[in-house]
């Protein structure tokens, strides 16, 4: 018997979701405290920070104490702001459209599965005991469904929403110097990140609660039906992913190839005509996106776990608390992070340039390091001892210290993730000064070291995962898999705040150079922004190998649904599913790179043709047509992200229906095995060729100031491969992990009606 009662749990799941969300609320709160209007007390004279002389100084030596810095900070804001929450509005219209259609197909496909009967059934693992029928998964389901998916799109806006909010603020508070920039950023960071972990969790576990009150003691058919979370979760994601992917890299793209390479003007410029939907496309894209991304990820393993255990010890015996495993985890997850998030803004103050990124790294090990103990705190009491394991047909009997490994395996196997990403896309170690050297003869040579670069940057991460998988699977089998997943998502707030931190301080950056504030300003907003890039690159590489795992384990509970006793990779029905599978990744890509670059040439088009048509735009005198940049990317966006969409969603149904679920498990095989290769090196390249491109600009050590000056030859080569790895580290690999995850969950809820119906064409034969 686990040592916490059954009302522990329910006391608990909740509670620590609650104190996520005040968390997230304290933290909006001293954001908000930094003031956007131009007011001036003789308070902040008297106000005598730790830095032992007053901050009006400074200001005074800067010379911004002007109001018209803050105003003009406010309205680059007020306009970055508009523009993202446009565009999210015009995207969730097109995509509430596909949800209900989506939602209509869950329950047709199946409530069909027994001719919508509404009497109950026989169990499909134990046939004595009578089961809730079809048409009621059917339903639940396509409730769940728009359950995950709501909590999504809320999810992304709310991240979307602080981000606009902080980062003026930022900018402002780099006047007073570089820690205080850098704890707001970091503060409105871990807004979003609780506030997803803490959502995600409450949704789930309302929902799980509600489901009871119809299912009693059905447990397999509650858990079956709550697997539509996660794929509402993760078809949100998708189309936020490449809807934001396209729009922010075809304004980064246009905006940088005019400005940078023809005009000469520096990046985020006022004068060139496509800077606010650029800045605006950094939240669409890197925000509201990965929170999107990240929440489907962390639903699905949730879902995968709880699948696998409702057919185990756990649902059979009716065991609460050891069935709600996933979530307490998770829970702990919370608390940890909100411990790690206090090590970064209030227990150690930042004072230098050099101390932003070891900040930003800490924060993962002491995550990492808590949460150990934390799962060791959970398995301990939430666990009975001993119990068995659903393992393709038999029970496995597993023991609770095995389970702790699965999880700490896959908690560490992110760490190690996390730092491999790190010393390939940072510009502190030898690979991207590697690729910045390369630039001296031209963008060609940049091109090729990069992509070396980031083929080499695959290898470990694919040894961590496969390691966790071996371990976690001769441990626990799926389920196993499935917590690995988790514990690699249990510190997702803190993964979150530090990944949110990026974009944040990019925006910073570019409200810096725009509201005209001095060089220092502007040197300080880059180094945050530096530091910003890596920590977006490492929170990429959680993504994906968090997507890797739960996607296995996703498969593993479609193949013990859809009753496969085993798939022969020998047999031709499921190796033409496994080469199939393994080329959509690079089908999806195709589109996604081909989609951002039609987009960008028609953002060039209209650049060039503000610069030539608009008098005294180069001087200053005239001011460009911001709208007209924001309504391209927007059209380009919303249209091109429904064939890459329509692919990833569609596949799965066409092949489970006509080809039955032998070719359908081979194509998941083989989209996860190519996908995650993909994926890794595509976001490592870009991001290492976008870090070449800092390490010259900002001159920082003896090598790189032999490289730049902005505008000399090698720089504008390093802006070529920067460009180029735009759309691959933006748009084409992160939309990658949620191809792999969305098809294996797609599948698992589909599951019942391609074992029943499914392989028409076969059949015909």
């Amino acid at each position: 018997m686990a040592l916490l009662p059954d009302l522990g749990t329910e006391i608990v799941i909740p509670l620590c979701a609650v104190i996520g969300i005040v968390f997230s609320l304290v933290q909006w709160f001293l954001v908000s405290k930094v003031k956007l209007s131009p007011e001036r007390g003789g308070a902040s004279a008297a106000n005598n920070g730790k830095n032992g002389y007053s901050e009006y100084l400074i200001e005074e030596e800067d010379g911004v104490n002007d109001q018209n810095v803050v105003v003009k900070c406010a309205e680059i804001q007020n306009a970055i702001s508009e523009g993202a929450t446009s565009f999210l509005f015009t995207e969730y219209q097109y995509v509430g459209i596909f949800m209900v259609a989506f939602a209509i197909l869950i329950f047709l496909f199946l409530g069909s599965v027994e001719g919508f009967s509404t009497k109950s059934q026989p169990c499909t693992y134990d046939e004595e005991k009578l089961c809730k029928p079809a048409l009621a998964t059917a339903i639940f389901s396509t409730v769940s469904f728009l359950l995950g998916a709501v909590t999504s799109v809320i999810s992304g806006f709310l991240g979307m929403k602080i981000a606009t909010y902080a980062n003026a603020r930022t900018t402002l508070e780099a006047r007073k110097g570089v820690g205080k920039a850098f704890i707001t950023a970091f503060r409105s960071g871990a807004v979003m990140g609780f506030l997803l972990a803490a959502n995600g969790l409450l949704v789930l576990y309302i929902a799980i609660n509600l489901f009871k009150l119809y299912y009693g003691d059905d447990w397999e058919g509650l858990f079956e039906a709550i697997t539509g979370y996660g794929l509402g979760g993760s078809s949100m994601a998708l189309f936020g992913r490449v809807g934001g992917g396209i729009y922010t890299k075809a304004a980064d793209v246009g905006a940088d190839l005019v400005g940078k390479v023809e005009r000469n003007i520096p990046e985020d410029d006022p004068r060139n005509p496509a800077v606010i939907a650029d800045n605006v496309g950094d939240n669409v894209g890197d925000i509201a996106g990965m929170g999107s991304d990240l929440f489907g990820s962390y639903a699905e393993s949730s879902c995968a776990a709880l699948v696998v255990a409702s057919i185990s010890s756990f649902g059979n015996s009716h065991d609460f608390t050891a069935m709600c495993y996933p979530l307490l985890i998770s829970s702990m997850g919370i608390l940890v992070c909100l411990i790690t998030t206090l090590f970064a803004t209030d227990f150690f103050e930042i004072k230098a340039v050099k101390e932003i990124e070891p900040a930003l790294k800490n924060q993962l090990i002491i995550s990492t390091i808590l949460m150990t103990v934390g799962i060791a705190i959970v398995t301990w009491t939430c666990l009975p001892s001993s119990f068995t394991i659903f393992n393709f047909g038999t029970q496995k009997v597993v023991k609770n210290w095995q389970l702790f490994l699965c999880v700490c395996v896959g908690l560490w196997a992110g760490l190690i993730i996390g730092f491999v990403t790190e010393y390939y896309t940072s510009n502190a170690y030898s690979p991207v000064q590697d690729v910045a050297d390369s630039c001296r003869t031209g963008a060609a040579t940049n091109v090729i070291f990069g992509l070396a670069l980031g083929y080499k940057s695959v290898i470990i991460p694919i040894f961590a995962i496969a390691i966790s998988i071996f371990v976690s699977f001769t441990f626990a089998a799926m389920y196993g898999i499935a917590v690995a997943a988790l514990g690699m998502l249990s510190t997702i707030a803190t993964g979150l705040a530090i990944d949110a931190y990026g974009p944040i301080s990019d925006n910073a950056g570019g409200i810096a150079e725009m509201a005209g504030m001095s060089h220092r300003i502007r040197e300080r907003t880059d180094a945050l922004d530096a530091a910003g890039n890596t920590t977006a690159a490492i929170g990429k590489g959680f993504a994906i190998g968090s997507a890797a795992l739960v996607s296995l384990a996703l498969f593993g509970a479609f193949v013990s649904r859809a009753a496969i006793s085993s798939v022969d990779v020998l047999t031709p029905k499921v190796f033409i599913g496994l080469i199939v599978g393994a080329m959509l990744p690079y089908w999806f890509s195709a589109m996604t790179m081909k989609s951002v670059g039609s987009a960008a040439l028609k953002m060039v088009e209209e650049v060039r043709r503000q610069f030539n048509t608009i008098p005294g735009l180069m001087e200053g005198h005239a001011k460009p047509d911001y709208a007209t940049c924001v309504k391209i990317s927007t059209d380009a966006s919303i249209k091109e992200m429904i064939p890459p969409g329509a692919l990833v969603m569609l596949t799965p149904l066409i092949v489970g229906t006509f080809f039955g679920v032998e070719t359908l498990s081979g194509v998941l095989a083989g989209s996860l095995v190519s996908g995650v290769q993909i994926a890794i090196s595509a976001s490592n390249t870009g991001g290492a060729w976008d870090n070449a491109k800092k390490y010259i600009e900002a001159g920082a050590s003896e090598h790189a100031r032999t490289l730049g000056p902005k505008g000399s030859e090698p720089h504008k080569a390093a802006v070529i491969g920067d460009t180029i790895g735009d759309p691959l580290k933006d748009t084409s690999g992160p939309s990658l992990n949620i191809l792999i995850k969305l098809m294996a969950v797609e599948s698992l809820v589909f599951a019942p009606f391609f074992a029943t119906h499914g392989g028409l064409l076969f059949k015909i034969f």
